[in-house]
C-alpha cells in the first residue's frame, strides 16, 4: 500500500512539473496559432545571451524568457519581423543574432574555421612530404659492419 501511495505521489509531482514547464514555452497560449508561430520563428533567430549556444526559443534562462516576452509585446504592437530584429540588434548588438551577418566585425567568426582547416591541411601536407623525404636504408659497408660487431661484442679496441 505504501508503494502505491509513493507511486501516486511521484506521478502527481511529475505532472505538476510538466504543467509548470508549459509556461516557459516561446509562445504564450493566448496567441492565435499564426502569431505564436511567428513568435517562435523570431525567437529561433535570436541567441540566448546567457547560454550562447542556444536560441532564446530553446533556452529556459530568465533573460531568454524576458526576450521572448519582448518579442510577444512587439508583435502585439504590430511591429514587423524586421523591426523586432532591428530592435534586438540595436539593444544587444550583432551577437544576439543566431546567424550574424558577414561584415568586418564578424569576418573572423565566418572565416576562422576555414582558415584553421587550411592551416591544418598545410601542416598535414608538410608532415607527409617530410616523411617521404627520409633517406632510404642502405646496406652497411664492410668497415661499418666490423665496427658494429666490435661494439656489440663489447670490445674497446680501435678498428684496424
Amino acid at each position: 500500500m505504501k508503494r502505491v501511495a509513493a507511486l501516486i505521489t511521484l506521478l502527481l509531482a511529475l505532472a505538476g512539473a510538466a504543467f509548470a514547464q508549459q509556461g516557459k514555452e516561446a509562445a504564450p497560449l493566448e496567441m492565435d496559432p499564426g502569431t505564436a508561430k511567428r513568435a517562435v520563428r523570431l525567437a529561433s533567430e535570436l541567441r540566448c545571451l546567457v547560454c550562447q549556444n542556444q536560441t532564446i526559443a530553446d533556452s529556459n534562462a530568465d533573460l531568454a524568457q524576458d526576450l521572448r516576452r519582448q518579442i510577444n509585446e512587439q508583435i502585439a504592437q504590430g511591429k514587423s519581423d524586421g523591426e523586432i530584429i532591428d530592435y534586438m540588434v540595436a539593444r544587444y548588438g550583432d551577437f544576439v543574432l543566431y546567424r550574424p551577418p558577414f561584415k568586418a566585425s564578424t569576418v573572423l567568426l565566418w572565416l576562422g574555421p576555414l582558415a584553421l582547416a587550411l592551416i591544418a591541411l598545410v601542416v598535414l601536407a608538410r608532415i607527409v612530404r617530410g616523411r617521404r623525404a627520409l633517406p632510404e636504408e642502405r646496406p652497411l659497408t664492410e668497415a661499418e659492419r666490423r665496427e658494429a660487431e666490435r661494439l656489440l661484442a663489447g670490445r674497446d679496441e680501435a678498428p684496424r
